[in-house]
């Protein structure tokens, strides 16, 4: 098992980054998905609740669908050896669409 030390992780060049989430949409289209989910936003506050747990180095997120069928993301700490630390999972982002920038290449 990894050991986990909190700079996990690494910048990437927004061109990758355009390309990445452009494969995804066109996949998701192809599949015949009505509504493409293109992301999720998290505030501030609750990933620093987050990450502020004893022993949280970082951020897992799983993807999950709700009991709607519709795409979620559910975000937990983990510790420096890669546990789960669950006595605090976080969803109900607000989700794009509807709640997209307005600027931006990574969701057109």
């Amino acid at each position: 098992m990894a050991i986990f030390d909190g700079t996990e992780g690494e910048v990437i060049e927004l061109a990758q980054a355009i390309a990445w989430t452009a494969n995804y949409r066109k996949q998701a289209e192809t599949e015949g998905q009505e509504m493409v989910i293109k992301g999720h936003f998290y505030g501030r506050d609750i990933l620093l609740k987050l990450l502020e747990q004893d022993g949280c180095v970082g951020i897992r997120m799983y993807y999950a669908l709700d009991e709607n069928g519709q795409k979620q993301l559910v975000l937990v700490g983990v510790d420096a050896n890669g546990n789960d630390i669950e006595e605090m999972v976080v969803d109900h982002s607000s989700i794009c669409p509807p709640d997209c920038s307005e600027t931006g290449s990574l969701g057109n």
